[in-house]
Protein backbone atom coordinates (compact mmCIF):
# COMPACT_ATOMS: atom_id res chain seq x y z
CA UNK A 1 0.00 0.00 0.00
CA UNK A 2 0.98 3.61 -0.45
CA UNK A 3 1.06 6.46 2.06
CA UNK A 4 -1.28 8.50 -0.12
CA UNK A 5 -3.95 5.79 0.26
CA UNK A 6 -4.53 7.06 3.81
CA UNK A 7 -5.13 10.70 2.99
CA UNK A 8 -8.39 12.51 3.68
CA UNK A 9 -9.58 16.12 3.78
CA UNK A 10 -10.21 17.49 7.26
CA UNK A 11 -11.74 20.94 7.83
CA UNK A 12 -9.26 22.81 10.09
CA UNK A 13 -12.02 23.93 12.42
CA UNK A 14 -12.58 20.31 13.48
CA UNK A 15 -9.10 20.08 15.02
CA UNK A 16 -9.77 20.42 18.74
CA UNK A 17 -7.70 23.27 20.18
CA UNK A 18 -8.90 22.93 23.77
CA UNK A 19 -10.27 20.14 25.95
CA UNK A 20 -13.99 20.08 26.64
CA UNK A 21 -15.10 21.65 29.94
CA UNK A 22 -15.61 18.19 31.45
CA UNK A 23 -13.29 15.23 31.07
CA UNK A 24 -15.33 12.36 29.68
CA UNK A 25 -17.77 14.65 27.89
CA UNK A 26 -16.66 13.66 24.40
CA UNK A 27 -18.69 11.98 21.72
CA UNK A 28 -18.08 8.34 20.86
CA UNK A 29 -18.31 6.88 17.36
CA UNK A 30 -18.85 3.12 17.67
CA UNK A 31 -17.80 1.05 14.65
CA UNK A 32 -19.09 -2.53 14.52
CA UNK A 33 -16.51 -3.89 12.15
CA UNK A 34 -18.18 -7.20 11.28
CA UNK A 35 -21.32 -5.47 10.02
CA UNK A 36 -19.53 -2.24 9.04
CA UNK A 37 -22.15 -0.38 11.07
CA UNK A 38 -21.79 2.93 12.91
CA UNK A 39 -23.49 4.27 16.03
CA UNK A 40 -23.14 7.81 17.35
CA UNK A 41 -22.91 7.87 21.14
CA UNK A 42 -21.42 9.80 24.06
CA UNK A 43 -18.30 8.57 25.85
CA UNK A 44 -20.19 7.43 28.98
CA UNK A 45 -22.14 5.07 26.70
CA UNK A 46 -18.96 2.98 26.48
CA UNK A 47 -20.24 1.15 29.57
CA UNK A 48 -23.00 -0.40 27.48
CA UNK A 49 -20.47 -2.08 25.19
CA UNK A 50 -18.36 -3.66 27.92
CA UNK A 51 -18.92 -7.13 29.39
CA UNK A 52 -17.99 -8.87 32.63
CA UNK A 53 -14.68 -10.64 32.13
CA UNK A 54 -13.34 -8.12 29.62
CA UNK A 55 -9.78 -6.90 30.17
CA UNK A 56 -9.21 -3.19 29.49
CA UNK A 57 -5.57 -2.20 28.96
CA UNK A 58 -4.49 1.41 29.53
CA UNK A 59 -1.13 3.16 29.08
CA UNK A 60 -0.08 4.77 32.38
CA UNK A 61 2.86 6.79 31.04
CA UNK A 62 2.98 10.35 32.38
CA UNK A 63 3.67 13.38 30.18
CA UNK A 64 6.57 15.44 31.52
CA UNK A 65 6.79 19.25 31.09
CA UNK A 66 9.33 18.59 28.36
CA UNK A 67 9.36 21.89 26.44
CA UNK A 68 12.06 24.32 27.57
CA UNK A 69 13.06 27.79 26.42
CA UNK A 70 16.53 29.27 26.55
CA UNK A 71 19.02 31.76 25.19
CA UNK A 72 22.53 31.29 23.85
CA UNK A 73 25.00 32.26 26.56
CA UNK A 74 27.23 34.27 24.20
CA UNK A 75 24.73 36.03 21.94
CA UNK A 76 21.30 35.89 23.57
CA UNK A 77 19.80 34.07 20.59
CA UNK A 78 16.60 32.20 21.47
CA UNK A 79 16.12 28.44 21.47
CA UNK A 80 13.17 26.13 22.00
CA UNK A 81 14.02 22.63 23.26
CA UNK A 82 12.12 19.40 23.76
CA UNK A 83 13.43 16.68 26.07
CA UNK A 84 13.37 13.34 24.29
CA UNK A 85 15.19 10.69 26.29
CA UNK A 86 17.40 10.57 29.36
CA UNK A 87 20.79 8.87 28.96
CA UNK A 88 21.92 9.50 32.54
CA UNK A 89 21.14 12.15 35.17
CA UNK A 90 21.35 15.57 33.48
CA UNK A 91 22.34 13.93 30.17
CA UNK A 92 19.51 14.05 27.60
CA UNK A 93 18.80 13.74 23.92
CA UNK A 94 16.77 16.79 22.90
CA UNK A 95 15.11 18.35 19.90
CA UNK A 96 16.41 21.91 19.53
CA UNK A 97 15.12 24.73 17.33
CA UNK A 98 16.75 26.37 15.46
CA UNK A 99 18.91 23.30 15.18
CA UNK A 100 21.49 24.89 12.88
CA UNK A 101 22.46 27.31 15.66
CA UNK A 102 22.94 24.54 18.23
CA UNK A 103 26.49 23.59 17.34
CA UNK A 104 28.59 21.27 19.47
CA UNK A 105 29.87 23.23 22.47
CA UNK A 106 27.01 25.76 22.42
CA UNK A 107 25.85 26.70 25.91
CA UNK A 108 22.16 27.55 26.36
CA UNK A 109 20.87 29.32 29.45
CA UNK A 110 17.50 27.86 30.45
CA UNK A 111 14.67 30.31 31.07
CA UNK A 112 12.07 29.82 33.75
CA UNK A 113 8.60 29.35 32.25
CA UNK A 114 6.39 29.58 35.31
CA UNK A 115 6.23 32.34 37.89
CA UNK A 116 8.26 32.32 41.07
CA UNK A 117 11.92 32.60 41.95
CA UNK A 118 14.22 30.11 40.21
CA UNK A 119 16.24 27.74 42.40
CA UNK A 120 19.53 28.55 40.68
CA UNK A 121 21.04 29.18 37.28
CA UNK A 122 20.59 26.26 34.88
CA UNK A 123 22.27 25.76 31.53
CA UNK A 124 22.81 23.02 28.96
CA UNK A 125 25.76 22.37 26.66
CA UNK A 126 25.51 20.58 23.31
CA UNK A 127 27.73 17.48 23.40
CA UNK A 128 26.89 15.84 20.07
CA UNK A 129 24.29 15.66 17.30
CA UNK A 130 22.84 12.58 15.61
CA UNK A 131 21.68 11.91 12.06
CA UNK A 132 18.16 13.12 12.90
CA UNK A 133 19.50 16.48 14.04
CA UNK A 134 18.76 15.81 17.71
CA UNK A 135 21.23 17.14 20.27
CA UNK A 136 22.74 15.32 23.20
CA UNK A 137 22.98 17.89 25.97
CA UNK A 138 24.55 18.03 29.43
CA UNK A 139 22.71 20.13 32.02
CA UNK A 140 24.65 22.16 34.58
CA UNK A 141 23.10 23.58 37.74
CA UNK A 142 21.74 22.58 41.08
CA UNK A 143 20.52 19.00 41.27
CA UNK A 144 18.77 16.93 38.59
CA UNK A 145 16.99 18.79 35.78
CA UNK A 146 13.97 16.51 36.31
CA UNK A 147 13.44 18.20 39.67
CA UNK A 148 13.24 21.56 37.87
CA UNK A 149 10.74 20.67 35.20
CA UNK A 150 7.60 21.68 37.09
CA UNK A 151 9.08 25.18 37.41
CA UNK A 152 10.86 25.65 34.11
CA UNK A 153 9.06 23.27 31.74
CA UNK A 154 5.98 23.67 29.58
CA UNK A 155 3.45 21.03 28.52
CA UNK A 156 4.61 19.79 25.08
CA UNK A 157 1.40 20.22 23.11
CA UNK A 158 1.14 18.65 19.64
CA UNK A 159 2.04 20.80 16.61
CA UNK A 160 -1.57 20.88 15.37
CA UNK A 161 -2.71 22.78 18.47
CA UNK A 162 -2.11 26.27 17.13
CA UNK A 163 -3.78 28.70 19.48
CA UNK A 164 -3.39 32.37 18.66
CA UNK A 165 -0.95 34.26 20.87
CA UNK A 166 -0.60 31.42 23.39
CA UNK A 167 1.07 28.09 23.84
CA UNK A 168 0.28 25.80 26.72
CA UNK A 169 -2.31 27.08 29.19
CA UNK A 170 -2.82 26.21 32.88
CA UNK A 171 -5.63 23.84 31.87
CA UNK A 172 -3.21 21.77 29.78
CA UNK A 173 -1.11 20.77 32.78
CA UNK A 174 -4.06 18.75 34.07
CA UNK A 175 -6.03 17.92 30.93
CA UNK A 176 -3.13 16.81 28.69
CA UNK A 177 -2.55 14.05 31.24
CA UNK A 178 -4.54 10.93 32.06
CA UNK A 179 -5.95 10.59 35.59
CA UNK A 180 -4.07 7.28 35.98
CA UNK A 181 -0.65 8.51 34.77
CA UNK A 182 2.15 7.09 36.92
CA UNK A 183 5.48 6.69 35.13
CA UNK A 184 7.28 9.82 33.89
CA UNK A 185 8.60 9.72 30.35
CA UNK A 186 6.18 10.76 27.59
CA UNK A 187 6.40 13.94 25.53
CA UNK A 188 2.93 13.33 24.07
CA UNK A 189 -0.16 12.04 25.83
CA UNK A 190 -1.67 8.60 25.18
CA UNK A 191 -4.79 10.45 24.12
CA UNK A 192 -7.37 7.65 24.22
CA UNK A 193 -6.87 7.65 27.97
CA UNK A 194 -7.69 11.35 28.34
CA UNK A 195 -11.44 10.62 28.34
CA UNK A 196 -11.44 8.55 31.54
CA UNK A 197 -12.25 9.91 34.99
CA UNK A 198 -11.59 8.03 38.21
CA UNK A 199 -15.34 7.74 38.75
CA UNK A 200 -15.83 6.23 35.30
CA UNK A 201 -13.02 3.74 35.89
CA UNK A 202 -14.78 2.67 39.10
CA UNK A 203 -17.98 2.08 37.12
CA UNK A 204 -16.06 -0.07 34.64
CA UNK A 205 -14.60 -2.17 37.45
CA UNK A 206 -18.08 -2.54 38.97
CA UNK A 207 -19.19 -4.19 35.72
CA UNK A 208 -16.66 -6.96 36.28
CA UNK A 209 -14.11 -5.60 33.81
CA UNK A 210 -10.45 -6.06 34.76
CA UNK A 211 -8.41 -2.87 34.26
CA UNK A 212 -4.69 -3.36 33.59
CA UNK A 213 -1.82 -1.10 32.65
CA UNK A 214 1.17 -1.04 30.35
CA UNK A 215 3.75 1.72 30.15
CA UNK A 216 4.84 3.06 26.79
CA UNK A 217 6.61 6.42 26.77
CA UNK A 218 5.26 8.29 23.77
CA UNK A 219 7.90 10.15 21.78
CA UNK A 220 7.62 12.98 19.25
CA UNK A 221 7.88 10.39 16.49
CA UNK A 222 4.17 9.74 16.97
CA UNK A 223 3.62 12.98 15.00
CA UNK A 224 6.33 12.29 12.42
CA UNK A 225 5.00 12.07 8.85
CA UNK A 226 5.53 8.97 6.76
CA UNK A 227 8.03 10.18 4.18
CA UNK A 228 8.16 7.09 1.99
CA UNK A 229 5.73 6.44 -0.84
CA UNK A 230 5.51 2.72 -0.07
CA UNK A 231 4.57 1.76 3.49
CA UNK A 232 7.06 -1.14 3.97
CA UNK A 233 9.92 1.29 3.35
CA UNK A 234 9.02 3.47 6.34
CA UNK A 235 11.15 3.11 9.48
CA UNK A 236 9.08 3.46 12.62
CA UNK A 237 10.36 5.45 15.60
CA UNK A 238 11.36 3.50 18.72
CA UNK A 239 9.56 3.91 22.03
CA UNK A 240 10.41 2.49 25.46
CA UNK A 241 7.85 0.28 27.14
CA UNK A 242 7.28 -1.99 30.13
CA UNK A 243 4.83 -4.87 30.38
CA UNK A 244 4.36 -6.11 33.94
CA UNK A 245 3.34 -9.40 35.50
CA UNK A 246 -0.23 -8.45 36.50
CA UNK A 247 -1.15 -7.41 32.97
CA UNK A 248 0.57 -10.44 31.43
CA UNK A 249 -1.39 -12.78 33.67
CA UNK A 250 -4.74 -11.05 33.11
CA UNK A 251 -4.39 -10.88 29.31
CA UNK A 252 -3.09 -14.43 28.89
CA UNK A 253 -5.91 -15.77 31.08
CA UNK A 254 -8.49 -13.80 29.06
CA UNK A 255 -7.19 -15.10 25.75
CA UNK A 256 -7.11 -18.66 27.07
CA UNK A 257 -10.73 -18.48 28.22
CA UNK A 258 -12.07 -16.61 25.16
CA UNK A 259 -12.69 -13.29 26.91
CA UNK A 260 -12.03 -9.96 25.17
CA UNK A 261 -8.93 -7.84 25.49
CA UNK A 262 -9.73 -4.17 24.86
CA UNK A 263 -6.86 -1.77 24.21
CA UNK A 264 -7.28 1.90 25.04
CA UNK A 265 -5.08 3.64 22.51
CA UNK A 266 -2.66 2.67 19.78
CA UNK A 267 0.21 2.78 22.30
CA UNK A 268 -1.37 -0.05 24.30
CA UNK A 269 -1.85 -1.98 21.06
CA UNK A 270 1.80 -1.59 20.14
CA UNK A 271 2.97 -2.97 23.48
CA UNK A 272 0.67 -5.99 23.44
CA UNK A 273 1.22 -6.91 19.81
CA UNK A 274 4.99 -6.30 19.97
CA UNK A 275 5.46 -8.80 22.79
CA UNK A 276 3.00 -11.30 21.29
CA UNK A 277 4.89 -11.21 17.97
CA UNK A 278 8.05 -12.32 19.79
CA UNK A 279 6.40 -14.92 22.02
CA UNK A 280 4.21 -17.14 19.83
CA UNK A 281 1.08 -15.09 20.40
CA UNK A 282 1.30 -14.92 24.18
CA UNK A 283 2.59 -12.28 26.55
CA UNK A 284 5.51 -12.43 28.94
CA UNK A 285 6.99 -9.85 31.29
CA UNK A 286 9.10 -7.53 29.18
CA UNK A 287 10.89 -4.18 29.29
CA UNK A 288 12.53 -2.77 26.19
CA UNK A 289 11.83 -0.86 23.01
CA UNK A 290 9.50 -1.31 20.10
CA UNK A 291 9.49 0.08 16.60
CA UNK A 292 6.63 -2.11 15.42
CA UNK A 293 4.86 -0.61 12.40
CA UNK A 294 1.34 -1.99 12.03
CA UNK A 295 -0.36 -1.38 8.70
CA UNK A 296 -2.70 -3.40 6.45
CA UNK A 297 -2.65 -6.33 6.20
CA UNK A 298 -1.76 -7.37 9.76
CA UNK A 299 -2.87 -10.28 11.94
CA UNK A 300 -3.60 -9.12 15.48
CA UNK A 301 -2.91 -11.77 18.11
CA UNK A 302 -4.06 -10.08 21.33
CA UNK A 303 -6.37 -7.10 20.85
CA UNK A 304 -10.09 -7.78 20.27
CA UNK A 305 -11.48 -4.24 20.52
CA UNK A 306 -9.88 -0.81 20.30
CA UNK A 307 -10.71 2.55 21.84
CA UNK A 308 -8.92 5.36 20.08
CA UNK A 309 -9.13 9.00 19.00
CA UNK A 310 -9.36 10.31 15.43
CA UNK A 311 -5.93 10.49 13.80
CA UNK A 312 -4.02 12.60 11.30
CA UNK A 313 -4.18 11.88 7.56
CA UNK A 314 -1.39 9.59 6.31
CA UNK A 315 -0.23 8.91 9.89
CA UNK A 316 1.06 5.59 11.22
CA UNK A 317 -1.74 5.72 13.81
CA UNK A 318 -4.39 5.85 11.10
CA UNK A 319 -2.67 2.93 9.37
CA UNK A 320 -2.75 0.86 12.57
CA UNK A 321 -6.45 1.55 13.07
CA UNK A 322 -7.13 0.64 9.44
CA UNK A 323 -5.32 -2.67 9.87
CA UNK A 324 -7.42 -3.40 12.95
CA UNK A 325 -10.76 -2.62 11.30
CA UNK A 326 -10.68 -5.51 8.83
CA UNK A 327 -8.29 -8.07 7.30
CA UNK A 328 -6.77 -7.55 3.89
CA UNK A 329 -5.02 -4.60 2.32
CA UNK A 330 -7.85 -2.23 1.49
CA UNK A 331 -11.02 -3.26 3.31
CA UNK A 332 -10.04 -1.87 6.71
CA UNK A 333 -8.76 1.37 5.25
CA UNK A 334 -11.97 1.87 3.29
CA UNK A 335 -14.04 1.15 6.39
CA UNK A 336 -12.09 3.63 8.54
CA UNK A 337 -12.03 6.40 5.94
CA UNK A 338 -15.78 5.97 5.48
CA UNK A 339 -16.25 6.25 9.25
CA UNK A 340 -14.03 9.35 9.32
CA UNK A 341 -16.12 10.91 6.53
CA UNK A 342 -19.20 10.25 8.65
CA UNK A 343 -17.49 11.83 11.67
CA UNK A 344 -16.63 14.91 9.63
CA UNK A 345 -20.23 15.24 8.46
CA UNK A 346 -21.36 14.94 12.09
CA UNK A 347 -18.79 17.55 13.16
CA UNK A 348 -16.79 15.35 15.50
CA UNK A 349 -13.69 16.90 17.10
CA UNK A 350 -10.37 15.46 15.89
CA UNK A 351 -6.94 14.61 17.31
CA UNK A 352 -5.58 14.80 20.89
CA UNK A 353 -8.32 16.85 22.56
CA UNK A 354 -10.98 15.45 20.25
CA UNK A 355 -13.67 12.79 20.40
CA UNK A 356 -13.25 9.03 20.65
CA UNK A 357 -13.90 6.00 18.47
CA UNK A 358 -14.60 2.46 19.67
CA UNK A 359 -13.96 -0.36 17.20
CA UNK A 360 -15.70 -3.59 18.18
Amino acid sequence: MHTADFNFDLPPELIAQHPLPERGGSRLLVLHRKENRIEHKRFPDLLGFLKPGDVLVLNDSRVIPARLHGTRAKTGGKFEMLLLEENAPNDWWMMVRPGKNARIGTEILIQQHTTGAPKATLSAIVLEKNSEGHCRMQFKGAGDVKDWLEEIGEVPLPPYITRKNSGALPEDKQRYQTVFAQSDGSVAAPTAGLHFTNEFLDKIRALGVKICFVTLHVGPGTFAPVKTENLPEHTMHEERFTLGEDTVRAVNDAKKSGRRVIAAGTTSVRVLESVAAQNAGKLNVYAGRTNIFIFPPYRFQIVDALLTNFHLPCSTLLMLVSAFAAPGETRGRDMILSAYADAIRERYRFFSYGDAMFIL
